[in-house]
C-alpha cells in the first residue's frame, strides 16, 4: 500500500501543477504565439497548433525530470 500512497501523492502534485501552469498560463504572453506555431485563419474557423510551445515546454519537462532523477 506505500508505493500507491506515493502514485497517488505523485498524481496530486502533477495535478496542481498543470492547474498552476492554466491559471498563469494567460498571463505569460508569449506562450502559444512563438515562431513555429501554426495559425490558420478563415472566415468560419480557425485553427490553431502550437507546435514550438509544446516542444519548448517539453525540454523543460524533461529536464527537470532529468534533475529529480538524479537525486
Amino acid at each position: 500500500m506505500t508505493s500507491l500512497g506515493k502514485i497517488l501523492i505523485m498524481v496530486g502534485l502533477i495535478t496542481v501543477a498543470v492547474g498552476i501552469v492554466f491559471v498563469i498560463g494567460g498571463r505569460i504572453p508569449w506562450l502559444g504565439r512563438l515562431p513555429g506555431d501554426i495559425v490558420i485563419q478563415r472566415k468560419n474557423w480557425s485553427f490553431f497548433f502550437p507546435i514550438t510551445t509544446s516542444i519548448l515546454i517539453s525540454i523543460v519537462i524533461s529536464a527537470l525530470l532529468a534533475l529529480l532523477r538524479k537525486r
